[in-house]
């Protein structure tokens, strides 16, 4: 009887440790293949794309993100309901960095990844990600999300046609309506 005690006490703590949990003021930035570092869609991380960045933000295919080492677990699956898309923790941002280990108070920071995995749109790219990120940790994020969360299929950045999508994000949620995660 102890063993099966000490059991379901494991499990339990296990379901605890990865229960969904908000973030409630998260800064947002974009970044994609012009200024990544070196420029291309390499990542740090090989979460089953063989280190290169990209998916559709499904739950079964999620978007790359970077972020400070240690901030979120590599291959770690959010949900960000700003850009209405699962994200997947694949790189790493110096920004992002300076950001968590305190050199501005210290925050959480993601850098999503926009446009493709074959090529960049220079100026216009990065253009259209500054037009995406809003005010810094003005953004909540949702940790350990369940999969059946609103994912919007749009695009942010369309390398093809040099075009923007601002429209596809959702400025009008609030981090509370997803407190059941």
């Amino acid at each position: 009887m102890g063993k099966l005690s000490l059991l379901v006490a494991a499990g339990a703590f296990a379901l605890q440790a990865t229960a969904c949990n908000l973030i409630y003021s998260a800064s947002h930035t974009f970044y994609g293949w012009p200024d990544n570092d070196p420029a291309s869609a390499q990542t740090a991380y090989d979460c089953g794309r063989n280190y290169t960045a990209g998916g559709s933000g499904t739950f079964d295919d999620p978007l790359t993100f970077a972020s400070a080492p240690g901030e979120f677990d590599p291959c770690e699956v959010i949900y960000s309901p700003y850009v209405m898309k699962y994200l997947r923790m694949e790189d790493t941002c110096a920004q992002c960095t300076t950001d968590w280990n305190g050199g501005n108070g210290g925050f959480p920071h993601i850098d999503v990844w926009v446009g493709n995995s074959y090529g960049g749109g220079g100026d216009d790219q990065v253009s259209c990600e500054v037009e995406l990120t809003p005010q810094a940790q003005s953004q909540g994020l949702v940790r350990y999300p369940w999969d059946g969360h609103t994912v919007n299929s749009g695009e942010l950045y369309d390398l093809d046609s040099v075009t923007c999508y601002p429209g596809n994000l959702n400025t009008g949620y609030s981090i509370d309506d997803y407190a059941n995660c």
